[in-house]
């Protein structure tokens, strides 16, 4: 997937100490965090700072060989600077509402897995649909995504008639399943 490959090369850059890399993360992202923390009690100046402090934990990742990243560098990003602002906001007596662990406030690294995990689904679902072939991607496609209705997809695809054309919908559903869960469970 091509986002992903630009995900990769910008952290590549950022490990690699590239101006370009640094500041297509840095104009991707502050806005968004900025905003986060100007709407929870905090300042530009805050925002800056908690940015900054994000951008230094992704570049210590990025330089790690071992770290891949599975979700969008935005999504981790805001989770980081999140975190971070609901910690300070917690040492400042700032964050109203009291627990005995900020663990308990702030589930970022469940919400990450999460994310990660969806991601990866995604992927596989891409994978899994591209290695489907031909007429099934297009009938899926057309039936799930462009929303065609069973006489619509019986005539463009030359089918007698729409059971016929739900029919073969079924069959490469179950083409494409079986092929997500071999490449799902070769993952786990």
């Amino acid at each position: 997937m091509k986002a992903d490959t630009t995900e990769q090369a910008l952290l590549k850059g950022l490990a690699n100490n590239d101006s370009r890399a640094i500041e297509t993360i840095y104009r991707d992202n502050f806005t968004m965090v900025q905003s986060f923390i100007l709407q929870n009690s905090g300042s530009y100046d805050d925002a800056r700072d908690i940015f900054q402090e994000a951008m230094i934990a992704l570049y210590e990742k990025a330089q790690s060989q071992s770290f891949v990243l599975t979700c969008q560098i935005k999504t981790y990003v805001y989770s980081i600077c999140r975190r971070l602002w609901l910690k300070r906001l917690q040492q400042l007596g700032r964050y109203t509402n009291h627990v005995d662990s900020l663990e308990e406030t702030v589930q970022v690294e469940e919400d990450l897995e999460m994310h990660e995990k969806r991601n990866a689904e995604f992927a596989i679902m891409d994978r899994a649909l591209g290695s489907l072939g031909e007429p099934c991607k297009s009938l899926l496609e057309g039936y799930y995504l462009k929303k065609m209705g069973m006489q619509e997809l019986a005539a463009e695809f030359g089918y007698t008639n729409a059971d016929n054309a739900k029919n073969q919908k079924y069959k490469c559903l179950m083409r494409l399943k079986k092929l997500f869960f071999s490449q799902y469970n070769i993952g786990d």
